[in-house]
C-alpha cells in the first residue's frame, strides 16, 4: 500500500483501541518509525528520552495488566514505551559539546567566534544553571531571582525542577506524536495510553529511579471496530485565536 503524505497521515491517525491480532507488523518498519521519532524537535536538543520497543510476547503479556487490561494493550502486536530521562542531562550536555567540537575549528578561546562562544556558554553555563537543583531549594532561589529580573525585562521562568520536568515531558510527547504519524504514513496504527501503572512498568523494564514513563503506545493494524466512532473536535473557531 502506498505511503501517505503528511496531511493524509494526520487525517488517517486515530487512537485505535482494538487491533487485528492476525495482521502482523514488520518490526524493522516500526523501528524506522522510532528512528524518525528521534528527529522530533526537543528543548535545547537535550534529547532527554528513551524508547523501549517491546516485541517480546512474554514482556508484552506482562505489560497488559500494567496498562489495566486495555484492549489497545491486549490486542497490540507491539508496544512502545516512551521514557523521559531528565536524569541524563549532564551526559546530554557532554554529547552536545562533543558535537559542537566537530562544528568549529579548534582555536584559542580569544580567537573563537561570537557564535561559538554563545553556543558553548549555553551548554556549559546556562543549561547547568537551569537543571541543577538540590531538594528544591536552589530551584526556588532561581525562581525568585529570575522573577525579580523579569520585572524589568523578558525572562525565562521555567527553572524549578517541576518546570524542567514538564519541559522534558513536552519534548518526549513531540517524539511520540512524530512516531505515531510515521506509523500512520505506512498504514500502521497506534494508541497512546496514559492509563498505566508507571511504577510497575519501570520495574519491569528495569529503569533507574530518575526515569519517568511518558506514555505507552499500542501498535498494530486496526479492526473496523477498533476506532470508537467518528472523530470529535471542538469547533476550530473556539480553539484558534487570530490576533
Amino acid at each position: 500500500m502506498q505511503e501517505k503524505s503528511v496531511s493524509e497521515a494526520i487525517n488517517y491517525r486515530r487512537s485505535v483501541r482494538v487491533f487485528d491480532e492476525n495482521k502482523l507488523l514488520d518490526t524493522e518498519k516500526v523501528r524506522q518509525c522510532i528512528q524518525q521519532a528521534v528527529l522530533a524537535p526537543n528543548s535545547s536538543n537535550m534529547q532527554l528520552w528513551e524508547f523501549y520497543h517491546i516485541t517480546s510476547t512474554t514482556i508484552k503479556n506482562k505489560m497488559i495488566p500494567l496498562c489495566f487490561n486495555q484492549n489497545a494493550a491486549k490486542t497490540a502486536q507491539q508496544l512502545l514505551v516512551v521514557v523521559v530521562r531528565k536524569d541524563l542531562w549532564k551526559k546530554r550536555v557532554k554529547d552536545n559539546l562533543k558535537h559542537i567540537d566537530t562544528l568549529f575549528t579548534p582555536k584559542p578561546k580569544s580567537e573563537k567566534s561570537r557564535r561559538e562562544k554563545v553556543i558553548r556558554n549555553y551548554y556549559e553555563k546556562l543549561i547547568p544553571i537551569t537543571y541543577v537543583d538540590f531538594l528544591g531549594v536552589f530551584g526556588w532561589i532561581k525562581y525568585f531571582t529570575f522573577t525579580t529580573v523579569g520585572l524589568f525585562r523578558p525572562m525565562y521562568r521555567e527553572v524549578r525542577a517541576k518546570d524542567i520536568r514538564v519541559v522534558a515531558h513536552k519534548s518526549a510527547g513531540l517524539a511520540a506524536q512524530t512516531f505515531m504519524l510515521s506509523m500512520a504514513a505506512i498504514n500502521y496504527d497506534t494508541c497512546p495510553m496514559e492509563g498505566t501503572d508507571t511504577l510497575r512498568i519501570k520495574r519491569l523494564l528495569n529503569l533507574p529511579f530518575g526515569a519517568e514513563i511518558n506514555m505507552v503506545i499500542g501498535c498494530g493494524i486496526r479492526k473496523p471496530e477498533g476506532v470508537y466512532g467518528e472523530r470529535f473536535r471542538i469547533p476550530f473557531s473556539e480553539v484558534c485565536k487570530e490576533i
